[in-house]
């Protein structure tokens, strides 16, 4: 756990003001609440200094609108005041599940109107606010991270036209590519893992994991998340391997060339607990067939850790391949929205991201290191060594 005190010597850049856009609201209410504990009982600053103005309140969430015209037009309306505040926006690109009325058609809000919702809300506080920080878990068009040929560079265009707008950091999980950086080479990049959680997550729900390289291996399921896999397995102390996609580049289906097999690379995985970590779950079917695979090569048990969870085509395929021993938990994080009826499924676990995006609010308001937040080796081993001491769940769970 960082050293909240430390941010008791330094001045904050200005008040702090976070704006949980309508597509991470429950995560922003969450966010919230471990801002609000934070500065009510783990600070020790005083209140009569000016220097702290607004420091400790009860609420630091920004009252906006975001409403549609019937042509599908929008705007953004801010409902305070915003100047000079140090403003932190959570925004979640891939929320499904609202819609808006277009020539009296409903539809469904996609990333890219997540996305100009965004510069909305930046254009709208824009030259009146101290900062502007965006914190953008999944990566908007973060799969369209390099060009060939006449393809467009998404990725990169979104980063540097945030920039051009006027705002001050960036902060996302697990990008699939943080070299987008390099499209504003000076400014600030923040790319966070979920690495500590993961595990927080899975020995709160699995009693009888054993942590060595005798009964644990991590997987990466392809080329792209091996070094991943390579970080995580060593933090661990275990053994890694990985999975090569042979794909029919004859053709494109869905904006990708098919996957024809997936081929192991790796040492023998009889008799040991597999976790099979990844940045992404989309349709899933390539990540069921690796750990199909895993469990015919007889694996103990296949644990899958994904950041982001999107389940494009339902969990009907998770449920069979549950129900036939394929897996036996799916780990994700709430840092993109989740459908209530996958949480409910007795083999889905959810990796708690608020805290953790408090914690780097918090100290980002200061502008204080995140070294002790952005390295997560040491909270890696510290779970485990009370993990492995047998501590009680509540002891770990939450600190």
């Amino acid at each position: 756990m960082p050293d909240f005190h430390k941010l008791d010597s330094s001045i904050p850049v200005a008040p702090l003001a976070f704006i949980a856009m309508d597509s991470a609201k429950e995560l922003g209410a969450l966010v919230n609440s471990h801002l609000v504990n934070f500065r009510h009982n783990l600070h020790t600053l005083t209140g009569s200094d000016p220097a702290f103005q607004g420091y400790e309140r009860d609420d630091y969430r920004v009252k906006y609108s975001n409403p549609r015209f019937g042509s599908g037009e929008s705007k953004a309306h801010m409902l305070e005041s915003l100047r000079g505040k140090d403003v932190f926006i959570l925004t979640d690109v891939m929320n499904h599940s609202m819609t808006y009325k277009m020539f009296g058609y409903e539809n469904s809000y996609s990333p890219d109107d997540h996305y100009q919702d965004l510069k909305r809300v930046i254009a709208a506080i824009n030259g009146k606010a101290r900062r502007i920080n965006v914190i953008m878990p999944f990566l908007y068009e973060g799969r369209q991270h390099n060009k060939n040929n006449r393809e467009s560079l998404d990725a990169a265009v979104m980063y540097s036209e945030l920039y051009n707008m006027g705002i001050s950091n960036f902060v996302t999980f697990d990008a699939h590519d943080p070299r987008i950086s390099n499209a504003a080479p000076i400014k600030g990049f923040d790319n966070f893992m979920a690495s500590p959680q993961f595990m927080k997550a899975l020995i709160s729900h699995i009693d009888d994991l054993t942590v060595d390289s005798e009964h644990l291996t991590v997987i990466s399921p392809d080329e792209g998340a091996l070094d991943r896999a390579v970080y995580f397995a060593n933090v661990l102390g275990v053994d890694t391997g990985m999975f090569y996609k042979r794909r029919d580049y004859s053709q494109v289906v869905n904006g990708s060339n098919p996957i024809v097999a997936h081929e192991y690379l790796g040492s023998s995985i009889e008799g040991k607990d597999v976790i099979i970590i990844d940045d992404m779950i989309s349709s899933g079917s390539s990540m069921i067939d690796t750990a199909r695979q895993l469990k015919n090569k007889k694996a103990k048990r296949v644990f899958i850790c994904t950041t982001f969870g999107l389940f494009t085509n339902g969990m009907e395929a998770f449920d069979k391949g549950y129900e036939n021993g394929d897996f036996d938990a799916v780990i994700t994080t709430n840092l993109i929205y989740q459908n209530p009826e996958f949480t409910k499924r007795p083999y889905y676990i959810v990796a708690d991201m608020s805290k953790f995006l408090a914690t780097i609010i918090d100290f980002m308001n200061h502008d204080d290191t995140l070294s002790s937040v952005i390295t997560p080796t040491d909270k890696l081993h510290e779970i485990l060594a009370k993990y492995n001491a047998r501590y009680e769940k509540s002891e770990y769970l939450f600190d």
